[in-house]
């Protein structure tokens, strides 16, 4: 049986061509019979819908994916995979590449692909904490109050209760404590 696997790890791969239905698309048109899809992060093999699929194929089955960055994004994670698959029997068939082997060549290109999905990977991680950096956010939920609002809650502080400033500022008794214990009021 030909079983396809078709990943798509961000939003932006939906709208870029790479999406779950367009990869579906070619696995089908290729023969595959059975296709799992998930949205998940290519940085762990540790996919539920991989795993359900591994589970799957028996010896004499294919797995079939449109491009090698569908199954891995580490070097060694994909080699690893893919070698323990056809060691029991099962093919590997990348769409934009042919089928895998245990040649020496076949060996050596699945490496080399493998290494730039990883290297790729790597430069996007790369970008995103640069952008991230360069625009002072990290993530998490945006701050509902300014810097300013903080800072006037915290001088409130000085002569009034937590409820006090609560009330006047409508800042939360437990944001103002937690903003006492990173920042100091301006005088």
């Amino acid at each position: 049986m030909i079983c396809g696997y078709a990943r798509v790890s961000t939003k932006f791969q939906e709208r870029e061509g790479n999406s779950l239905d367009a990869q579906e698309t070619q696995l089908k048109a290729a023969g595959a019979k059975i296709v799992f899809t998930e949205s998940y992060t290519g940085a762990t093999l540790e996919r539920p819908q991989l795993t359900e699929l591994r589970h799957a194929l028996e010896p004499g089955d294919t797995l079939m994916v449109t491009k090698l960055d569908r199954l891995a994004r580490s070097a060694s994670q994909g080699i690893a995979f893919i070698d323990d698959l056809l060691s029991h029997g099962i093919s590997v068939h990348v769409l934009n590449m042919g089928l895998m082997d245990t040649s020496p060549t076949g060996k050596l290109i699945r490496s080399i692909l493998l290494a730039f999905a990883e290297f790729e990977r790597d430069m996007i991680v790369e970008r995103t904490q640069e952008g991230r950096r360069l625009s002072g956010h990290y993530g998490g939920r945006p701050q509902k109050y300014s810097k300013e609002q903080i800072q006037l809650a915290l001088s409130l502080l000085q002569d009034h209760s937590y409820k006090q400033v609560e009330s006047m500022t409508g800042i939360s008794v437990s944001t103002i404590y937690r903003a006492t214990l990173g920042f100091k009021p301006e005088k």
